[in-house]
């Protein structure tokens, strides 16, 4: 199975989201060890850029225009979008989407230039929410989207850790490189 992260950013601030990128291909062979020690699938990665333009605002980019995207390119391959816009409707509080081989989420920039903490823990993490979504469906979990909701829910209200990840892809109590939501919450 192919597991396929696509930055979708605008042709303008493409040079400048460059480190965004460099940590996006980083976090995408993370995911791919993660997967691999959480859910015991393997899954060849991939990792490339969607450079867009200015358009109208009928003609704007939202998930309607990803999910096309995504049936051209395959409907076998797990497209996950990493986007410069919020989705006009979402199912999830992390302002994210998914589908069957499907996600995307709202990608933000930081505010200071390369911030690796802000993009494990504003990015990351709605990478994880997404990703769960879609491999405990896969894997048969009947309430793969309420039971992800009720986690994400204790991450942000009830002090629950995100799990912390180092630079070499193994769990860490210091300055973490990638987190994602504790799936010690969850029977797998």
């Amino acid at each position: 199975m192919i597991l396929h992260f696509i930055f979708v950013v605008p042709e303008e601030d493409r040079e400048k989201r460059q480190f965004e990128f460099e940590y996006i291909k980083k976090m995408s062979k993370f995911y791919q060890v993660w997967i691999k020690e959480k859910f015991d699938r393997d899954y060849e990665i991939q990792c490339d850029e969607m450079i867009t333009t200015s358009r109208s605002i009928l003609q704007r980019l939202d998930t309607h225009t990803l999910v096309r995207d995504h049936e051209q390119r395959g409907k076998d391959i797990f497209h996950f979008y990493l986007t410069h816009f919020r989705p006009w409707w979402t199912d999830c509080t992390c302002e994210g989407y998914h589908a069957e081989n499907f996600g995307m989420v709202f990608w933000q920039s930081p505010k200071e230039p390369n911030d690796t903490l802000f993009l494990a823990e504003k990015n990351c993490t709605t990478v994880s929410h997404e990703l769960l979504h879609e491999l405990l469906r896969v894997t048969g979990h009947k309430k793969f989207i309420q039971e992800v909701h009720d986690v994400w829910t204790k991450h942000l209200f009830e002090q629950l850790e995100f799990e912390q990840y180092g630079e070499d892809f193994k769990k860490t109590d210091g300055k973490p490189m990638f987190l994602t939501m504790d799936t010690t919450q969850f029977n797998l």
